[in-house]
């Protein structure tokens, strides 16, 4: 199994391209494997004839096991296999190693029979839980109640069992009031509990340790900040009339960030243990929402880029995440990175931080508001941005510096668009 990214500790096989006993040639595509990041296909570094299978398709496998063997036809290849069985496993957990004799002493055949065939031994699935609530009784309180004619009218165009509501009226009689207050409290409800289950992805395997090693080793704290957007909006608009590439606010975001990096050089940093690395480079990072969970490919040289380039390459790298054919190339190297939840409605968030960077910004949608302008209430549009800092490596002042300068950026569009062309 070869270790196709930075952070891969085991591949599942998507697909097999080739069969026992097909030939196989250098260069020749022999499988897909999932890894924690995309899907990529695997070519052969030999030729010969495939003559093991090591890992079936849509199983997983740890790096540097054996994921197929091919040789000359006939070769003996049975040390082989044996010596990849052998090799130590993982050892299981605690709770795991207690539980397992008594789950051999209820089915000794199932666990023997699923260990004959490689298949790990699986628990039956417990029977759904019926749940059941009463709201009120289940029997009729009294089938002979004496009824008013209006209650009686009232309850046959309602549906009402008379029978199951207790009369207000004297001598227990039941009027308008009962009828018009019942709640259908004799009505049994019966639910099942059920769920369902699905084996945990690379992709979120590897979500989840890094956000969580982020969390949990790099001290957060947040900066929030609220940009006028009127003029940047007519300004989006007047590029978009004369450009052939379609501009979005997000490609201006980057533009904006990149920009404030290079005259806030200390955000574009990272924490390195014993040192702090200040990046002279600028690399943003753009975080993309796919099935599995979160890509973040990599725009290099932003600062250096137009904005029909940003574009363009914003959007092949969203299509590439989404269809899984994203490289190593394209998601390493970030020295920044930006998450945008404004289209889908998010006002305001806060970001886990993507190691190795020091900042990540979270960005809003643009929302119209009522803004104060010379002592005038006045209907405008705000865009709110929160940035998540390390504070090992950015201070407070440092990250609210780098937030004037992106400010100023973006409420002022001729600062911006006025260094480069579109």
């Amino acid at each position: 199994m070869p270790k196709l990214s930075d952070t891969m500790t085991e591949g599942v096989v998507a697909a097999w391209h080739k069969k026992i006993g097909d030939t196989v040639k250098s260069g020749e595509l022999l499988a897909d494997i999932e890894t924690d990041k995309a899907t990529m296909e695997f070519e052969s570094f030999q030729e010969g004839t495939l003559l093991y299978i090591g890992v079936e398709k849509g199983k997983t496998a740890p790096v540097d096991s054996i994921l197929a063997i091919v040789g000359k036809q006939g070769e003996d290849i049975k040390a082989l296999i044996e010596g990849d069985k052998k090799a130590p496993a993982a050892e299981p957990k605690k709770e795991e190693a207690k539980a397992q004799p008594k789950e051999e002493a209820k089915a000794p055949e199932q666990v023997k029979v699923a260990a004959s065939n490689n298949v790990p031994a699986q628990k039956p699935a417990e029977p759904a839980t019926p749940v059941i609530t009463h709201t009120g009784p289940t029997t009729p309180i009294d089938k002979r109640a004496k009824v008013s004619p209006l209650a009686k009218k009232l309850a046959k165009e309602r549906h009402i069992n008379i029978g199951f509501i207790k009369g207000s009226g004297d001598g227990g009689r039941i009027i308008k009031s009962d009828i018009e207050n019942f709640n259908g409290g004799s009505a049994q409800f019966t639910g099942v509990e059920s769920f369902t289950e699905e084996p945990v992805s690379q992709m979120r395997k590897t979500i989840a340790r890094r956000l969580a090693e982020s969390k949990f080793s790099a001290p957060h704290f947040y900066l929030t900040m609220e940009i006028e957007m009127d003029e940047m909006m007519k300004a989006r608009e007047a590029i978009n009339m004369v450009g052939q590439t379609k501009i979005s606010y997000n490609d201006i975001v980057v533009k904006a960030v990149a920009q404030a990096l290079r005259n806030n050089p200390k955000v574009n940093s990272s924490w390195r243990g014993d040192t702090i690395r200040y990046n002279k480079h600028i690399h943003i990072g753009i975080a993309v929402a796919v099935e599995e969970g979160l890509l973040v490919p990599v725009i290099k040289f932003a600062d250096s880029k137009t904005l029909s380039q940003i574009s363009i390459e914003t959007k092949a790298a969203a299509q590439k995440a989404k269809e899984k054919k994203l490289q190593p190339a394209d998601w390493e190297g970030n020295t920044f990175t930006i998450s945008n939840l404004g289209m889908f409605g998010i006002e305001e968030f806060t970001a886990i931080i993507n190691p190795p960077d020091a900042c990540i910004m979270a960005v809003g949608g643009i929302k119209e508001t009522a803004l104060v302008k010379d002592g005038q209430l006045v209907a405008g549009h705000v865009m709110k941005v929160t940035m998540s800092c390390d504070h090992r490596v950015v201070d407070g002042a440092t990250g609210a510096a780098f937030l004037q300068t992106f400010k100023q950026y973006m409420e002022y569009p001729v600062v911006l668009f006025g260094m480069q062309s579109f």
